[in-house]
């Protein structure tokens, strides 16, 4: 017992208040003692391994040797002068193909000018600047194919990829105008169609890739009218059919299939839909198709690229099962040139995709990030 007030950090205690005082730190100091003693015995709490970095694990040492096998092939088809890829009379100097390919070189992080296929990357870019019309269309008029939009789409969005990494007047400028374009260019159901124009019926694959075209520029810092993309939330959500999957066009009645099915549910997550029934049954629906090997053949490099997006953002069991699922197929798939084959695209093409889809988990473009 204290027999005077004692004052601590300026506060006046009583001789009551000091006996509590001592008696509360009294216990605090015994369960103390007890903790320590039991701290041992105690487990520490499992720490969970990112799954960004888990997925890195599932990049074998084989899936790497086929992505720079897949690396070197492109490289070697680049076109000296212009930059571009694609063989063909078809799809020569094709903007999709050149910017799908030099987004395989972006996800292994060669950069504009910066890696060993920096300079790879830096002409690709300079080839589809080359191909910006005044109205900010992006196009190769020689190799236009049935619908110019996909190429506009792929070209947009690979632009703002590099916008993010490498901003300059020039770039921003013509994304901006291609950025508008796709703004200008939706319907009133809220899609795109093949051609740079306000048709009257859009289609579920060319609204897919503007959606995310817009959803890269938005991730740069250009400015996308929110009313733009929930109008096309609206188109993809009511293309979903009974069965999870999705059909190809609003105005009339199609069974799903599995390519634009993946496709749109990455338009969903890449909208910011992270759950919800669209999204459930839309991967129950995928999930029919996770076969050992693949017996999908049909447009199998589209299919897929989309089907590992899909589920690299749904992660856990869906992630953990149809990753190696389609690694290991694509190595089987490789040719002894490094290549992979495609009878109707190209092997640039489906190179290109081969490897973008080997490399998701390296989570470096922020297009396919979660």
């Amino acid at each position: 017992m204290l027999s005077a007030p004692d004052v601590r950090c300026g506060a006046v205690i009583s001789d009551r208040a000091a006996h509590d005082f001592l008696t509360a730190r009294a216990i605090l100091l015994a369960l103390g003692v007890v903790i320590l003693a039991l701290r041992p015995a105690l487990a520490a709490p499992e720490v969970s391994e990112p799954v960004e970095a888990s997925g890195k694990k599932l990049v074998t040492p084989e899936a790497q040797l086929a992505i720079d096998r897949g690396l070197a092939f492109l490289a070697s088809q680049q076109d000296p002068a212009l930059g571009s890829f694609g063989s063909g009379l078809d799809f020569r100097r094709n903007v999709a193909i050149t910017s799908l390919c030099a987004m395989a070189f972006l996800s292994a992080g060669h950069t504009p000018g910066r890696g060993e296929y920096g300079d790879v990357v830096q002409r690709a870019v300079d080839f589809i600047l080359s191909r910006c019309e005044p109205n900010g269309f992006i196009v190769e008029r020689s190799s236009m194919s049935h619908g110019p939009m996909y190429g506009h789409g792929f070209s947009t969005m690979f632009l703002a990829e590099v916008f993010g990494m490498a901003p300059n007047p020039e770039l921003k400028n013509k994304l901006g105008q291609a950025v508008r374009l796709i703004v200008n260019t939706q319907n009133d159901e809220g899609g795109w169609r093949y051609q740079p124009e306000r048709v009257q019926h859009a289609d579920i694959s060319v609204t897919v890739c503007q959606i995310m075209a817009l959803r890269a520029a938005r991730n740069s810092g250009l400015y996308v009218p929110k009313s733009v993309i929930d109008r096309s939330v609206d188109y993809v959500k009511k293309s979903q059919n009974a069965d999870g999957g999705f059909r190809y066009q609003l105005v009339r009645p199609e069974q799903s299939e599995f390519p634009r099915s993946a496709a749109a549910i990455v338009a969903l997550y890449s909208a910011g839909i992270y759950d919800g029934d669209d999204i459930e049954n839309g991967l129950d629906y995928l999930v029919r198709f996770a076969q050992r090997p693949f017996r999908f053949e049909t447009q199998f490099y589209y299919g897929h690229y989309y089907a590992v997006q899909a589920m690299w953002h749904a992660g856990g069991e869906h992630w953990m099962n149809w990753y190696p699922a389609i690694r290991d197929d694509l190595l089987q798939r490789q040719l002894p040139t490094g290549s992979w084959s495609d009878n109707f695209n190209g092997n640039e093409y489906a190179t290109g995709m081969s490897c973008l889809i080997l490399q998701m988990p390296n989570n470096y473009l922020p297009i396919f990030q979660r």
